[in-house]
Parts: structure tokens; C-alpha cells; sequence
């Protein structure tokens, strides 16, 4: 193969692609099709979604479990059933997907952005302490790609200052930490089955909790208001209709026969990364051993030196991308410097006036994000880590070709 770089014009080091996703074979469209079959398509009358919401609450080691039609829903129920209201702050992370934050804003509250720890981009749990105010009900940790939150702190912190924890779970459906699955350690966790995501149906969300009474709150809310074991026409709560259907409770069911070995060879291939591209100066892997008993790997996140390279991160991807390694810059803009944030287009939901009037996001200064999003982060999919060691050599290989050519970028 030559030493010229792809990008240059040489042959790539990768002329296949990696795992296609979804995976599927038959079992999903039988499944799918005898719902058709059936004749009962929505969960009131099928069986589906109540079944696959048993399945994966025991799977995530949760007492309870609830289906809805999307990870951004499963959020806002979620902040909702702690009682989060007009006037309150929600603390969440800035290196994370929209939602987490418009999910406070759609429950009427304020959004308080806090750092990320540089080893993990996720949740700094002392940036997170250090923002509390009187106003404050509730935190976000959002499991970065799959990368466990240091949950004990957080929890700890939560439970001395009277506030509920909400999961953002979205990346990391069959992670655990300590042994316990994500998802099931705050009061309540939020999943997603979005179209990307490591169990998908294209589309749908989860809330998983282990209080009783926040469980019957969420399905009130997700099912019109309605009590459980009430009439059909009461409608005590506020509420509205974010069931999940059976087809899609269908296909969940199905493709979690295979997450436990999707996720262990996702683990598997992540820490094989992690210590061959620990060896080639200016990489840095996420830490690992900080209490993550599994990643699921819903990203690879790298870090990269800029500096020690001698080249931007953006050129770089590029000569990665031309190798045939289907990498990307991730979250490139800190959430605070979204549009929405800066000039806080949030319509009808006004409920930060009460004590923030002047709130004012092109203040925040969340370094370590900074970084993350401007110089740093570098991702794979997930899809990428379900190829074989021959597929990780790949990558490895790919990026020690433009180490020993990097002076030609």
C-alpha cells in the first residue's frame, strides 16, 4: 500500500464499508407483519409495547417501564412527573444532543448549563454542585455516547440538596456502571430508539424509574391524563397522547434479542481501540475505569491534540474520511451558543422570568465543552463497532498512516 495519504491521491488503507445499521433479517419483518396480521396496531388493544416495556426495564435493571413515541417526550414526561415547573432550574450538560435542554424548556423551566469533565465529556459533578441555587429541582447527566456518568457523585450531591435526577440515557441502551444499568440509578431514565440509536425501531423513547408512584405519573401523562384504573372518559391530569405503537413495540421487542451481544462486542472493541490508539501521540480515548461495568459505544469519542498534530481537527477528520474511516467532529457548537439559547426563542414557555429575567446564555463559559466542540472530540458511530478486529485494525491502521505523513496535511 503506498505512504501516500488519500487525500493526497493515495490509495486508502479501506475500501469497504464497516456494518450497515439497523440490523435486521426475517424474525423483525414476521414480527412486524403479525401485527399487521392481528389487526391491533395501537398499544390499547395489542400486547406489544406492554411486553417489550417488561423486557427492557428487567433488561436495564428498572422495576418499571414506559414506551413513548420519542427520546425527546421521554424527557419532558420525565422532568414533568418530578414536578418541575415554572421558575425552576434543570442543570444539564452543553455537549449533548438539543433535546435534553428543550425538554427543560418544554417543561416551563430553565435550562443551567454546567462543564463537562475533560476525561469523559460527560457531567462535571462539581461544576454541577457549584450551580445550585434555591431554584434548582433537577439535573440531567447525559451518558455521553454511552460513557456512564460518575453517577455516585452525582447522586450524592442530588440527595444533599433535595434535587430529582432524570438519566438521559439515549446512548446508552445495555450500559452499566458499577453493575447497575444506566437508565436505572436516578429517579428516572430516559432512552431513545431513534433511528441511530443501539435499539431502534426508527423512532420511539423510554422512561424507566423505580418509584411506583412516578411510573403511574409518567403513564398519565403519556396517555391522556388518564388515572390508572379509571374511567375512559376521566381525565384528572394533564396529559396527552405520546403512546408508542405496536409496530414499533413489535420490532423493539425483537431487536433486543440481540443487545446484550451487540453491546459486549461494542465493549469488546472500544477498549481494543482505546489501547492502540493510546500509543499514538496527540490521541487521547475517553477514560474508562471509572466505574462503566459496559459501554455500549453508541459513540467512540477521541481526543485530539491539535497542537501535537500540527494540523486543525477539521483537516485531519478529512484525511481520516478519505482512508475510508467514516469518522466525524461530533458537536461541533456548545448548546448555549445555539441560536435558541442566545437569543432565548423558547415561545410560549416563559416560565424563566419568574426568577431569571435577565438570563443571559452568551455568558456561560464551559471550557472544557469549549474544547470538546471546537478542537477536540472526535467520533465514531456505533455501527462501526459491530465490524470485527480486522475492522479495528483498520482504523488503527488508517490513523498511524497520517501520524507518519502528518507534515504533509
Amino acid at each position: 500500500m503506498s505512504s501516500t495519504l488519500a487525500i493526497h491521491g493515495g490509495e486508502p488503507v479501506r475500501k469497504t464499508s464497516f456494518p450497515s445499521w439497523p440490523t435486521w433479517d426475517e424474525s423483525d419483518v414476521e414480527a412486524v407483519a403479525d401485527v399487521v396480521r392481528s389487526g391491533h396496531w395501537g398499544r390499547l388493544n395489542g400486547t406489544r409495547v406492554a411486553e417489550f416495556e417488561r423486557a427492557f426495564a428487567e433488561f436495564q435493571g428498572a422495576r418499571y417501564g414506559l414506551a413513548v413515541v420519542n427520546g425527546s417526550v421521554s424527557l419532558r414526561l420525565a422532568l414533568m412527573a418530578l414536578g418541575i415547573e415554572a421558575g425552576d432550574e434543570v442543570i444539564v450538560p452543553p455537549y449533548t444532543f438539543l433535546a435534553t435542554a428543550v425538554a427543560v424548556i418544554e417543561a416551563n423551566a430553565t435550562p443551567i448549563f454546567v462543564d463537562i469533565d475533560p476525561e469523559t465529556y460527560c457531567l462535571d459533578p462539581a461544576a454541577f454542585e457549584a450551580a445550585i441555587t434555591p431554584r434548582t429541582r433537577a439535573v440531567i447527566p447525559v451518558h455521553l455516547g454511552g460513557q456512564a456518568a460518575d453517577m455516585d457523585r452525582i447522586m450524592a450531591i442530588a440527595a444533599r440538596h433535595g434535587i430529582g435526577v432524570v438519566e438521559d440515557a439515549a446512548h446508552a441502551h445495555g450500559g452499566a456502571y458499577k453493575g447497575r444499568g444506566l437508565g436505572s440509578i436516578g429517579d428516572l431514565g430516559s432512552f431513545s430508539f431513534q433511528a441511530s440509536k443501539n435499539l431502534t425501531s426508527g423512532e420511539g423513547g423510554a422512561i424507566l424509574t423505580n418509584s411506583e408512584d412516578l411510573d403511574d405519573k409518567c403513564r398519565a401523562l403519556h396517555h391522556c391524563g388518564r388515572r390508572k384504573g379509571g374511567q375512559w372518559y376521566e381525565h384528572p391530569f394533564l396529559g396527552s397522547n405520546y403512546r408508542l405503537g405496536e409496530f414499533q413495540g413489535a420490532l423493539l421487542l425483537n431487536q433486543l434479542k440481540r443487545l446484550r451481544e451487540q453491546t459486549e462486542r461494542r465493549n469488546a472493541n472500544g477498549l481494543y481501540l482505546n489501547a492502540a490508539l493510546a500509543a499514538i501521540p496527540g490521541l487521547r480515548p475517553m477514560a474508562r475505569g471509572r466505574g462503566e461495568t459496559m459501554h455500549p459505544y453508541h459513540l467512540y469519542v477521541c481526543r485530539y491534540d491539535a497542537a501535537a498534530w500540527g494540523v486543525p481537527r477539521q483537516r485531519f477528520v478529512a484525511a481520516l474520511q478519505a482512508e475510508g474511516i467514516p469518522a466525524s467532529e461530533g458537536y461541533t457548537v456548545p448548546l448555549y451558543r445555539q441560536g435558541l439559547f442566545t437569543e432565548r426563542v423558547f415561545g410560549p414557555y416563559t416560565g424563566y422570568r419568574q426568577n431569571r429575567p435577565d438570563l443571559d446564555y452568551t455568558r456561560v463559559d464551559c471550557p472544557a465543552c469549549e474544547r470538546a466542540s471546537t478542537t477536540e472530540g472526535i467520533w465514531l458511530s456505533q455501527s462501526v463497532l459491530l465490524g470485527s478486529q480486522e475492522d479495528m485494525d483498520s482504523i488503527v491502521a488508517a490513523v498511524t498512516k497520517i501520524s507518519a505523513q502528518r507534515r504533509t496535511l
